[in-house]
This record gives C-alpha cells, structure tokens and sequence, in this order.
C-alpha cells in the first residue's frame, strides 16, 4: 500500500514539473508580485513563472502596436462640456466672429460760447471824463459806427488845439512874401500838418472829426466814442460821469453770427479725434433738430481733475437763436475701418488677459485668450487669438467659465 501511494506521489511531481519547464519556455516573462508556488491556468498564459526572467532585448510591448510620444502628435486644447439641454437652461447663445466695419460714436456735451475772432473792446487812450452815455445797458445791439458814449479830455482838447495852430502858422507863412525864413519852413509846413494830425490819429480820432476840425478851426470839446463792430454788448463798464483812464474797458461787443461750441473729449478717446471729424449737435432748446457742424481745433492741455481735453466746434447762427452758455449735445462719429469683430458681452475680461469661449460643436467649448483692440457700439475688435467664423458664446459664458474653473480647466 505504501509502495503504491508512493508511486502516485512521484508522478504527481513529475506532471507539475513538466507543466512548468513548458510554460516558462513559451510565455514572456514578467515580474510577479509575489512567488506563487502552484502552477498556473492555462487560461491565464500572459504571466510567467516565478524565477524566471526574460531576455534584455525582447520588447513588453505587445505585437503590431508602437509606443506614441507625446512630442509625435498634436495636443488638443482642453474644454468643457455643456450638453445641450444644459445649454439651453442656463441661456447660452453663440455668435459668428466677422470683419465688417467698425464705426466708433464718441457722444459727449458742449457749452455755446462767443467767436474770439468776433469780439471788440472799446476803450481810450487818454484820460478824460465821460459826459453823455448812448449805450447805458448791457445786452444791447448796436451797428458798427454807432455812437457809445461823449468824453471829455482837457490832454486830448490840448492836442486839438496845438492841430489848429499848425493849420493857422501854415497859412499865415503862405500869406507872407520875400522872406527866406518863411519859404524855407513852408517847404515842411505839409509834414508838419500831417505829424499833427497823426497824434490826433492815434488818440482815436476818427478823419471824419480831424476834417470837421480843420474846417471850423475850432476845437472839440467831447470827443465821440464809436463802435468798431455790429453787435451785442456783453460787458459795460461805462457809467455817466464816470472818470477813464488811458487803457481803461468801456464795452465788449461780441459779433453773434457764429458761435463756437467746446465740448469735452476724454484723454483716451483723444487719439481718434482729428481737425475736420464731422459732428452732429443738438440742443433741448430745439428738440427734433440738428445741426453740422466740423472740429476745428483741438485745445494743446488737458484739465486735471476731468482728464479731458477742449475741442472746438463752429457753427453758424441765423437770428441769434444759440445762446452763450447753452448746453447742448455733440456725436462725432468716426470710422474705424474693417475690424474682426464679436459683441463686448463676449469678451471675459480678467484685468491681465481677456477669454472667449469657442464653441467647437457637440456641446464642448475651448477657453481661448484674445487680445483686444477698440470697443465700439456694443462690438469690440479682436487683434489676436481668433478666426473669422469661429463661433463664440456671446450670454452665460460666466457660467462656462465657472463650470471650467471648476473642472481645473481655467485657472
């Protein structure tokens, strides 16, 4: 019996054995976790045997496939994926990025002022007195040539007076015969006249008063100040008399038949604006109606406290209806040219960078940073970063962002 169950035992290790050395001779080696001490299924052939190892130059990689690199092929981007009913929940809406043109509408407000280059003072060059006043309120209109006001002057009755004895030593010299004195000083007399009569000249006296001096032989005791324009007097300093001195203001006159308009443009939008930009104006005081107008001049500073700069507007004004110190309401529109543009709400602005999200179909967008140029009527430029005819999500795409923040997409 012993010898039996010997027997049975030897040749149990003899199967085990052949078992063994065959499935190590035709399966790959690899590493076992652990030595296993029973031989393996033949429904399991990719392991090895324990305590046997593989030669070095046989590849683990499995036959008729080749390991990829990383470096071989393109990355993807990354994305989030928004199914559609999710879509259509939280309102998600795309638009196609186009080129077309861009117009830029810079609305800001103006203020009527007087034309500089039609205003007049009227004041004296000497000291005198005013005795009768023909303008004696402000607002009032007068034609050029109109009388504003008498003066009288004892510095300007002298220089009159020294006028009539140049005229009467010069006839009395004419008068006189045979004498070389006389022959020689009537040879100057007309320089001598005319020397006299420029000092009157720039006291401000008109030819017309001169003449009437040098025919009445008679001095002006007043002389009559008169207005050098047409039109309002914005300002009177004048009063009946009152005591002027040389250089003294007595009237402004301001000329209304144009006005200028000085609105205020914003530092960063100086850069767009150019002498002969057309502009739009309008007023409240005329509701429904605009006028055209032109920038004809830019102002060199700029105010600290607004950070703007003044431009000036001119503009016609038939029967004085634009008031100085009207506000009114000033558009210039400006073109930009052909701008890759999307809507502003597309744009997710991060203080350093600025992303849209591209919708590349089935539900996924990409995360994309852009570079922006000018923004304009609710559109804004993109210099980089995206292709005309990608679609961009233009509402919820805070949403989008939150959900690819979430997900360790964007950081």
């Amino acid at each position: 019996m012993k010898r039996k169950v010997f027997f049975v035992i030897a040749g149990i290790v003899i199967v085990a054995s052949s078992i063994y050395v065959f499935g190590n001779r035709l399966l790959p080696a690899k590493k076992a976790p652990a030595p296993v001490q029973t031989p393996v299924a033949a429904s399991d052939p990719g392991k090895p045997m324990p305590g046997m190892n593989m030669p070095a130059q046989e590849s683990q990689q499995p036959a008729g496939q080749q390991a990829v690199s990383p470096e071989q092929g393109e990355e993807e981007a990354p994305t989030v994926e928004i199914p559609p009913e999710k879509q259509q929940l939280i309102g998600v809406k795309t638009v196609v990025a186009k080129v077309e043109p861009l117009q830029k509408i810079i609305r800001t407000v103006g203020i009527v002022q007087y034309d500089e280059r039609k205003l007049a003072t009227v004041n004296t060059k000497f000291e005198g007195w005013i005795e009768k006043l023909y303008v004696d309120y402000t607002g009032r209109y007068v034609r050029r040539g109109e009388p504003l006001a008498e003066i009288y002057s004892p510095e300007l009755l002298a220089t009159q007076q020294e006028f009539i004895n140049v005229l009467q030593w010069v006839k009395k010299n004419k008068a006189v015969k045979n004498d070389t004195v006389s022959s020689m000083l009537a040879t100057d007399s007309r320089a001598i006249v005319e020397g006299a009569r420029q000092r009157l000249r720039l006291m401000d006296i008109s030819d017309d008063q001169i003449n009437r001096i040098e025919q009445t032989g008679k001095p002006v005791r007043t002389l009559t100040i008169y207005s050098p324009a047409s039109g309002y007097v914005v300002q009177k300093m004048a009063f009946q008399g009152m005591r002027v001195m040389p250089g003294e203001k007595l009237f402004d006159i301001a000329d209304l038949s144009t006005v200028w308009i000085l609105s205020d443009i914003f530092e960063y939008e100086l850069p767009l604006i150019k002498i002969g930009e057309k502009a739009l104006i309008s007023l409240s005081y005329f509701p429904g109606r605009e006028f055209s107008s032109t920038i004809d001049y830019v102002y060199p500073t700029i105010a600290g406290d607004t950070r703007s700069a003044k431009v000036r507007l001119t503009i016609p004004n038939p029967g004085n209806k634009l008031k100085p110190q009207m506000y009114t309401n000033v558009e210039v529109k400006i073109n930009l040219g052909n701008k890759l543009v999307i809507p502003d709400d597309a744009v997710l602005d991060a203080g350093k960078r600025q992303m849209v999200y591209v919708d590349k179909g089935e539900g996924n967008f990409e995360p994309r940073e852009v570079r922006i140029g000018m923004r304009a009527d609710g559109m804004v430029e993109v210099s980089s970063g995206l292709k005309a005819g990608e679609r961009v999500a233009s509402s919820a795409n805070f949403l989008i962002d939150s959900e690819a923040k979430l997900k360790g997409i964007v950081k």
